[in-house]
């Protein structure tokens, strides 16, 4: 009967990364020689977590395959072929990422049939789609948190190029209110020749460069600039809604929304999906015309969620998909919380302080301290957290679906 666990947990390494946080939350000595970008908490098959057992470290993958039920739980088994649905990650950017979107299920899963089909290589770096599966994702801020997200109104972006005096002349489609004129002008940005976008990102910056202001928009494409020199992605402030998270705050990412995050530290949990087209602020391959196919052009909601309080010390963020829901639990001295009786497997990390878990049926005791990490399959009876800290879980909603919205 597999237990309750402490993880060990792959870095991954990836330019944009921060030297800094991830290796202090874990108590490793920083600034890292090398970016730390994303601690992977998870079953993914580029980067498997390792669960303590017996004084060994075994890949979780290797646990899941060995007992699927008992780790994931007879329905999650059952509804998602034996595989870990989720992945829970800590990010931590200290550049922007590329500006991109994911698939919904029925586009990923044509897509991944159709590049099968042409015996594309899963490795091959032109790969758009690498699994049948969507990517819906949430991103919980541990510090304050940059993100592009969804495309603003057509009367907003107007409004954000008229006070530079900028005309885009060159994106005539600008001037119509329907969704239609929208989806042509960002076509048309899009599919430009390299020179063409090049000069007008130049000539937008430029513009932006005479006319000095403190507005985070500006100064995030002043920034980009630097970073991305005429980079389509560039524009992203002025086409995409630009969100600033305070710690605790979340926002989600619904298929077809094109976003980026660009700077600070979260948590993110998504789909195991490795499926992602890419639009610009980045050197990887694009597929412009896939990405085409896949967007929603209407404009993207805003909204920040926050927690609600369930239960004693459990604050669960209102929205989830099939695969996962995020929660965050909040301990303070003498305060014990009690998990369900009924649950699927969840994985969990203290983010802040410490925290003693114990399993109701066996006794079995772990201590939590800042940066651990650990894994309570389906099969434990249930568990109570005592101490003072903050954790976060990602878990399998019992239900078959849920709604998600971007």
């Amino acid at each position: 009967m597999p237990g309750i666990a402490l993880l060990d947990n792959p870095v991954q390494e990836y330019a944009w990364g921060s030297r800094t946080f991830i290796p202090r939350l874990l108590g490793k000595p920083f600034p890292a020689p090398t970016p730390q970008a994303e601690l992977w908490m998870g079953a993914h098959p580029h980067g498997t977590s390792s669960a303590l057992r017996d004084g060994r470290w075994v890949p979780l993958s290797d646990l899941i395959q060995k007992d699927p039920s008992g780790i994931l739980g007879k329905s999650t088994a059952a509804r998602f072929s034996n595989r870990l649905p989720f992945l829970f990650k800590v990010l931590a950017a200290s550049k922007p990422l590329s500006i991109q979107a994911h698939p919904n299920q029925e586009q990923a899963l044509e897509g991944f049939e159709r590049e099968e089909k042409q015996a594309i290589a899963l490795s091959a770096h032109h790969r758009n789609y690498r699994d049948p599966f969507h990517k819906p994702e949430i991103l919980c801020a541990l510090t304050p948190f940059w993100a592009l997200k969804g495309f603003r109104t057509v009367d907003e972006i107007r409004a954000i190029l008229s006070r530079v005096g900028f005309r885009a002349a060159n994106l005539p489609y600008l001037q119509e209110k329907d969704e239609n004129g929208f989806r042509k002008t960002i076509t048309k940005l899009l599919t430009m020749g390299r020179e063409e976008q090049k000069r007008f990102v130049s000539n937008l910056v430029s513009a932006i460069a005479a006319h000095p202001s403190s507005d985070p928009v500006f100064e995030w494409m002043i920034r980009l600039q630097e970073d991305f020199p005429d980079d389509l992605g560039v524009l992203g402030p002025v086409f995409l809604n630009l969100v600033l998270l305070q710690p605790g705050e979340a926002l989600c990412i619904a298929p077809g929304e094109l976003h980026s995050y660009l700077d600070g530290a979260g948590l993110e949990v998504m789909a195991n999906s490795d499926n992602v087209l890419r639009g610009g602020l980045t050197e990887k391959h694009t597929d412009v015309q896939e990405l085409l196919k896949i967007l929603d052009f209407s404009p993207g909601q805003k909204k920040i969620l926050h927690p609600r309080l369930q239960g004693s010390a459990e604050w669960l963020y209102p929205e989830g998909a099939e695969e996962f829901l995020l929660s965050r639990m909040t301990l303070e001295h003498g305060m014990v919380h009690q998990s369900p009786m009924k649950r699927s497997v969840e994985i969990m990390i203290c983010v802040q302080g410490e925290a003693e878990l114990s399993d109701i049926e066996t006794g079995q005791t772990l201590s939590l301290r800042c940066g651990s990490s650990m894994m309570v399959p389906a099969s434990a009876k249930g568990y109570r957290l005592r101490g003072a800290g903050t954790l976060y879980k990602a878990s399998v909603p019992l239900e078959k679906s849920l709604g998600f919205h971007g």
